[in-house]
């Protein structure tokens, strides 16, 4: 399988298809995690949000960012800004602080 990082022309990526056995990749990822093989990836956000002990739209709030905005990078589909870089690793690493400068 090619790695995700390597850009494949339209050719490469035709010759690749071509080649795949979805089905045979689908049972093998089954058994693989019937096995306990393979592993989760928690995105930063994520690890931030849970380290603050709050929800999904109690953390976007804290944030100032729409929910859809916090799934997202959560999800990986989206990257935060640096501001919103910076934010998230300060929560990660000490989610008090975070906490204590948005209590009213």
């Amino acid at each position: 399988m090619h790695s995700k990082s390597k850009m494949l022309r339209p050719s490469e990526m035709a010759a690749f298809e071509a080649k795949r056995d979805i089905g045979a990749e689908i049972l093998q990822s089954i058994k693989d995690m019937k096995a306990g093989r393979g592993k989760v990836v928690v995105s930063t956000a994520t690890q931030a949000r849970e380290a603050t002990g709050l929800s999904q739209s109690q953390f976007a709030d804290l944030l100032g960012v729409s929910i859809r905005t916090l799934q997202g990078w959560e999800q990986g589909r989206k990257q935060p800004s640096g501001a919103a870089r910076t934010l998230l690793a300060i929560a990660r690493t000490n989610p008090k602080a975070v906490l204590a400068v948005s209590a009213p």
